[in-house]
């Protein structure tokens, strides 16, 4: 969407609705509650590029027909005004979740693209709504959209409907702005510099879910010297967060974070891949690690099968700790080119490219008709 708005594109980005609130019983529901409430107090913002950053108010409760009938009114009467008083008409409207399919037709808009970056009837973890409607609303924001992108291979294999107007929208990278952490000119950050080596990095989502807990525990009795460090916004309920040897900081700015991954000796994604919704994973932060140059092993996805040249790829907590071991022992400068040359074509600006052609194909075939 920068690259959209940077182009000149005028640009309104609507933070995320939600799929529904959590069980009464995760230990998150009220941090979750009230950080929503606070991104409610922001009402709309402006970025640098010119995007229009909003956060509707919203019944988080999709289960309901009655509930999204007011979401249906509620959503598009605040987001059609700011629309409104931004001047676009007839816009594109692209959604990235199902419970938003509530909002096609309601702006007179030209296009319809539904992205799919994640397998939403499986994931039970950040929400309460039943698995079985998220199927009935993303099939019906298939049934209606005119583009639909996923963003992973193992989605769109699986895709059984509309796939002749699916194409796969892989994630990308700023290539410029993490290739710097493999120049060797970035200051660590004081933060990293303090944890003794040897340094296993993260950054991202931090769920009990999500992160191989039973891993690094292991990992804690097995390889003590060995110190992980997650940066992010981590989850209540984590069992690892006092062992001696992880560390936790929290979110850092996108601007600042290569000065971070610039201390780690290794960068890590292990996850929890037993998982099935983790399992269609495609973590922008895979391409992220490699544009830094530095040696790379993650949990095992699909995803990243093709790119087993460049990445380690554990298949078991055996062989994740066997790959960090070698990756630390690495010393070969091609096996840093080879990493960043496999990321360095594949830019956000290339993607906005392609996904500005599709777009600007399927008008002229709407308008045609």
């Amino acid at each position: 969407m920068r690259r959209f708005a940077r182009a000149g594109n005028k640009v309104i980005f609507v933070n995320s609705i939600s799929m529904g609130l959590t069980s009464i019983t995760n230990k998150d529901l009220l941090p979750r509650i009230t950080r929503k409430l606070r991104s409610y107090a922001k009402l709309a913002r402006t970025t640098p590029e010119g995007i229009t950053v909003v956060s509707p108010a919203a019944l988080p409760f999709f289960g309901s027909a009655g509930a999204r009938t007011v979401n249906r009114h509620l959503i598009g009467a605040q987001i059609g005004a700011l629309a409104r008083s931004r001047g676009l008409k007839k816009p594109i409207l692209w959604i990235a979740i199902p419970t938003a399919v509530e909002m096609i037709g309601r702006f007179g808009e030209s296009l319809v693209i539904y992205h799919v970056s994640d397998k939403y009837d499986a994931n039970t973890m950040d929400h309460a709504t039943d698995p079985a409607l998220i199927r009935q609303l993303h099939e019906c924001a298939i049934d209606k959209a005119d583009i639909i992108f996923y963003s992973g291979r193992k989605l769109l294999s699986e895709a059984t409907r509309g796939l002749e107007r699916s194409h796969l929208l892989e994630q990308a990278v700023d290539f410029d702005h993490w290739s710097r952490v493999g120049g060797g000119e970035l200051a660590v950050a004081p933060e990293i510099a303090s944890v003794p080596r040897p340094r296993l990095g993260y950054f991202g989502a931090i769920e009990p879910w999500l992160v191989d807990q039973e891993l690094i525990t292991r990992a804690a009795c097995e390889r003590p010297s060995w110190q992980w460090i997650f940066i992010g916004n981590r989850s209540r309920g984590l069992d690892i967060e006092k062992l001696p040897n992880t560390h936790f900081l929290p979110a850092v700015r996108y601007d600042d974070l290569p000065r971070y991954a610039a201390g780690f000796d290794v960068c890590v994604l292990p996850w929890e891949t037993e998982q099935p919704f983790t399992s269609y994973g495609s973590a922008i932060k895979v391409r992220e690690y490699l544009a830094t140059g530095k040696p790379v092993v993650i949990s095992s996805l699909p995803e990243y099968e093709s790119m087993r040249d460049v990445l380690r790829i554990a298949r078991g907590h055996d062989e994740f700790f066997r790959l960090v071991a070698e990756a630390l022992d690495e010393r070969n400068p091609e096996a840093v080119r080879r990493r960043q040359a496999s990321v360095a074509q594949g830019t956000w600006d290339a993607r906005a490219e392609w996904v500005s052609k599709l777009i600007e194909e399927k008008l002229d075939l709407l308008q045609n008709r």
